[in-house]
């Protein structure tokens, strides 16, 4: 598996030389810092630690200075590990947009845009209970009985009820790549992916 730290800049639709047109997300990916190197031998697994933009030193521990500073690197703000890595290499090297290739399948992971606390309807698609008439004064959007008449006065776990919605991690698969401009560590891969404009995505194979 081959991978890399992004960050999301943005939508735009390119075209084919048909002229079809194409939704495409703009990611910032890379250069990435190998800043730990994994083995089996001291770890019991091979991966590789892959960091991601700058911080500031006055935001960084005494720690993270030192970690860095053994790949030779200033603190960075994301790191992330990337199991059985595909392409050698060693603490200190940098993974760029070149690992990937135009027309190939890659899956996004990133983090959904939260929406605060949001009731039933909204967040699990409920109808509402009976309809608007016959007495019906402020329970449209409630979700009806919580309990069970066959169990014990509580309410089971699972129940979908509201609560907090979105700000959740997901992956998207089947994604295509689409366009990559090295000069600027730009990819463009197809459709959207989650998360805001700036928030932070991972790239993998």
């Amino acid at each position: 598996m081959k991978g890399i730290i992004g960050k999301k800049v943005g939508m735009t639709s390119i075209f084919d030389p048909s002229g079809k047109q194409t939704a495409c997300t703009i990611i910032e990916a890379g250069p990435c810092v190998v800043t730990q190197v994994r083995t089996k031998e001291t770890d019991g697994y091979e991966a590789l630690q892959l960091s991601f933009g700058d911080k500031n030193d006055k935001h960084s521990n005494q720690a993270e200075k030192n970690h860095f500073a053994k790949a030779s690197t200033s603190p960075k703000r994301f790191s992330k590990e990337f199991r059985n890595f595909s392409l050698q290499k060693n603490i200190g090297e940098t993974v760029t947009v070149d690992i990937f290739s135009e027309g190939e399948q890659v899956e996004v992971v990133g983090t959904s845009k939260g929406k605060g606390f949001q009731g039933v309807v909204r967040r699990h698609g409920f109808t509402g209970v009976g309809g608007a008439t016959h007495g019906q004064h402020d329970r449209q959007r409630a979700p009806g009985s919580l309990g069970n008449s066959s169990d014990a006065s509580r309410v089971m776990k699972g129940m979908r009820m509201a609560g907090r919605m979105g700000n959740d991690r997901v992956k998207m698969k089947g994604l295509k790549v689409v366009k990559i401009f090295p000069d600027k560590n730009y990819i463009l891969i197809s459709g959207s992916i989650p998360g805001y404009n700036g928030s932070i995505v991972l790239i993998q194979k």
